[in-house]
């Protein structure tokens, strides 16, 4: 297939097109959210809520008059997306629940402290049976057991085993606490009872490197996060599977100006590659990134296209620190230019800049200002909006 040429510049605007970050708002309101998130195949979940999770401020960044109800309501009430494991733990559409199933059957073969577990799972399958959706809290099992992270209670293991396995479905949240209930009543039995379509580990892992190809827009073969949480692949297997995507048409070799290495896209996405490659200028916008973004999954990527170098430090000692806790990269028309430290005070309501860091060799000028003002009040405003039903 014949390699599409882009410059640094297109490779940008393709990048940014692609996710809704360029040009006018493309995705608007919850059908929005819906629309966009089956787009991206997932994105990714991150409990910390320094000024928003992560996965509200992804859709903030791109879906016109987005609250943190919409994407509240398309989980937990309306139930057309689901919390679990795609790029780590993962937001995507409840339709691509069978896709997972070799997923969940690991965790039924093993587990950590699984004989512990298995004493209590169907007694704590029976109790949510009866009372319906419960935290841990809920729970009366005394003893802790080792789990993935730390020593944990027993009740908290069973369900988030439970949950692994498919048992279990996040029904709703307080806060950062889970409640859980039976799979079959937060799951249409009509998509319960699909099989595994791809049962196949090879053909399962080709999706699910198309999938990723799409979730960023440009990829290439080379180690970084975008791969994250496919089983049993590496450099090897993914080249093998990019050579038959190749061969099936599914995606085309891009090759960016400077860059030696060969990117992929998505065969679907060549008509806008080609719209970006002919110079076509659009609308700029003003938009924070959240630190687990699609666009920011692969940093050298961002690095080498963006000339963007983004380090998330949230879990880097303070003293090593060069910017800040919870830093959001801030976007302004296809450029990078710089980052924000914007924490929000739930008790006064109000959203603190803390500092703003621009890139070397950024012009600021008015128009910038204003863009970035409204960015600013946008994200305080969402902020104030609270989950109902929660």
């Amino acid at each position: 297939m014949e390699t599409v040429h882009l410059t640094r510049e297109q490779a940008r605007r393709f990048l940014l097109r692609r996710h809704g970050l360029l040009g006018g708002y493309r995705f608007e309101g919850k059908r929005g959210v819906l629309e966009f998130v089956k787009q991206e195949g997932c994105i990714q979940f991150d409990p910390v809520n320094v000024c928003g999770r992560s996965p509200e401020l992804v859709l903030l960044s791109r879906v016109k008059g987005f609250t943190k109800q919409m994407l509240y309501e398309l989980l937990y009430q309306d139930r057309v997306l689901i919390d679990y494991f795609d790029k780590n733990l993962s937001i995507f559409a409840t339709e691509d629940w069978p896709y997972f199933e070799c997923y969940r059957d690991q965790h039924r073969q093993w587990e950590r402290s699984h004989a512990d577990i298995e004493t209590v799972s169907e007694q704590v399958k029976g109790i949510i049976a009866e009372r319906g959706a419960v935290c841990s809290a809920d729970l009366d099992m005394p003893g802790k057991v080792h789990w993935y992270w730390s020593d944990t209670k027993l009740s908290r293991a069973a369900l988030e085993h439970l949950y692994f396995t498919g048992d279990l479905a996040v029904h709703h949240k307080k806060g950062t606490v889970k409640y859980y209930d039976l799979i079959s009543r937060c799951v249409p039995e009509e998509i319960l009872n699909r099989k595994d379509p791809l049962p196949n580990e090879q053909e399962h892992q080709k999706w699910r490197v198309l999938r990723r190809i799409r979730s960023v827009g440009l990829l290439w073969n080379r180690p970084s996060d975008a791969w994250l949480n496919i089983t049993n692949l590496n450099a090897a297997g993914r080249r093998t599977i990019c050579e038959s995507l190749l061969k099936e048409h599914a995606i085309v070799p891009v090759s960016v100006e400077g860059i030696p290495e060969t990117f992929y896209m998505a065969s679907e996405d060549l008509e806008l590659a080609e719209a970006c490659g002919a110079g076509k200028n659009w609308k700029k916008r003003c938009e924070f990134l959240a630190p687990l973004d699609n666009l920011l999954w692969d940093r050298n990527l961002i690095r080498m296209i963006f000339d963007f170098d983004y380090k998330w430090e949230i879990y880097t000692p303070v003293e090593k620190r060069k910017y800040g806790h919870y830093v959001l990269p801030i976007l302004y028309g296809d450029r990078l230019i710089g980052r924000i430290e914007a924490p929000y005070d739930r008790k006064e309501k109000q959203l603190n800049v803390k500092n703003i860091w621009y890139e070397p060799g950024v012009r600021k000028t008015a128009e910038m200002q204003r863009a970035l003002n409204g960015a600013v009040e946008r994200l305080a405003e969402f902020n104030r909006g609270e989950v109902s039903g929660s």
